[in-house]
């Protein structure tokens, strides 16, 4: 693989996150004025009517997110918040200890497709990952917890929230692997993995479903667009 075919790659990659990232930034910054060319009677009512959608789209969502987690959080009990932090818990274990295992297999068995494997599973974690942090930075989205006292969590997580650095590995990894080893025994455990790892997140109080779902688009594309650089 040339590195400036990777280079371009990551340059899209990041172009194309912004754009993935741009439908859930509504509910995360905050307006700043920037000097702009005068605008006809019908361009202002145009631009209006589009800020008053967007406007109406971003409370609905907001909404959502708010009244879907205080629901939640009401039908907890001491086994599933057990049973939460434990799949939470594991994002760390399964994400990096599965490549890890397919390149010393790979090695020891002198397989370099399960290298290739290896390394591919390993970087959608790792690029996803940065593309996660960045992209919080960017938004700056104040945690479910902090955003509204109704919403009562588990534990207080730090960082920001969109989005859902959990759910952008895990569905990364879980795409990874269903790319690498197309077989409905490897499908259906990684997604499942994955899903309950994103819902987790949810479940504990430290993420809005919109940092989830934000969060699995981002990995799941990352992932996808790796696959050709990586092979």
């Amino acid at each position: 693989m040339k590195i400036s075919k990777y280079i371009r790659l990551i340059n899209a990659l990041f172009v194309l996150q912004i754009l993935v990232a741009g439908p859930f930034a509504g509910n995360v910054f905050g307006q700043t004025k920037t000097e702009e060319q005068p605008k006809t009677p019908e361009q202002t009512k145009s631009v209006t009517q589009v800020m008053v959608q967007a406007a109406q789209v971003n409370n609905f969502v907001q909404r959502f997110d708010d009244k879907f987690l205080i629901n939640l959080a009401l039908q907890r009990n001491d086994s599933e918040t057990k049973e939460m932090l434990f799949l939470s818990n594991s994002l760390g274990y399964v994400a990096y200890a599965v490549p890890a295992a397919l390149m010393v297999g790979g090695i020891v068995r002198h397989d370099s497709e399960m290298r290739q494997n290896a390394l591919y599973t390993g970087s959608s974690a790792v690029v996803t990952l940065g593309f996660t942090l960045l992209i919080k930075t960017i938004f700056k989205r104040r945690r479910p917890f902090v955003q509204n006292l109704k919403i009562v969590s588990v534990y207080n997580a730090g960082s920001t929230s969109f989005p859902s650095g959990h759910s952008s590995t895990s569905f990364a990894v879980a795409t990874a692997l269903s790319r690498a080893y197309p077989k409905w025994y490897v499908i259906v455990p990684s997604y499942l993995w994955a899903g309950s790892v994103a819902y987790s997140r949810m479940y504990l109080g430290v993420h809005y479903p919109s940092d989830v779902f934000g969060g699995a688009l981002l990995g799941t594309t990352t992932s996808l667009l790796l696959r050709p650089a990586i092979k």
